[in-house]
């Protein structure tokens, strides 16, 4: 069973690879987000950047940096089945999906292209001005608190890295391309 944890900056696919990934390849997704948003919705909160922030900040500070991706851990284990747990942004969920064999991947792009795409994609978290989206990129970008995002340390710690600048089909290739390597 392979474990891929994915990392990257706002708006760089990676949501993509992991569709990819679950097309393609058969993977099972567990979503970081997805269970940020179930807390957010048990508590009566609103579903946005800032609260799904908020309440990982909360979790990693009262149970551990790593907690979340525990979680979703101990979940790919009962499906015995290739996963990927999305999107890792703190280094120590990064380092205990390596403690546990698993891998990491990171999809960057430029920032331009990036905003672009999630002003397309117009999601829950994706209703910001160019201006909001910059400095929400820098807030989850370095870190000195153990407990908060810290992308860039992640990216760093990645074992592949997909620069996603260019068209869905190059992105697929190049995610063929690695699967062929680790499988």
């Amino acid at each position: 069973m392979l474990i891929i944890g994915i990392t990257g900056t706002l708006g760089a696919g990676k949501g993509t690879v992991v569709d990819y990934l679950v097309k393609e390849k058969g993977f099972k997704h567990y979503s970081v987000s997805g269970y940020l948003k179930e807390e957010l919705v048990k508590r009566n909160l609103e579903v946005n950047r800032p609260n799904l922030q908020n309440i990982a900040n909360e979790l990693r500070e009262k149970f551990g940096s790593d907690f979340i991706t525990q979680k979703l851990f101990t979940k790919t284990q009962t499906k015995n089945q290739n996963a990927i747990i999305e999107s890792i942004r703190n280094p120590k969920e990064a380092k205990f999906i390596k403690s546990k064999g698993g891998i990491m991947f990171a999809v960057t792009a430029d920032q331009k292209i990036r905003y672009k795409r999630i002003i397309k994609r117009a999601g829950e978290k994706d209703k910001v001005t160019f201006e909001k989206f910059k400095k929400d990129e820098k807030r989850e970008m370095n870190s000195t608190d153990p407990t908060k995002q810290n992308l860039s340390k992640c990216i760093l710690m990645a074992d592949f890295k997909f620069d996603n600048n260019g068209t869905i089909n190059k992105l697929y290739g190049e995610i063929e391309k690695t699967i062929e390597k680790i499988i």
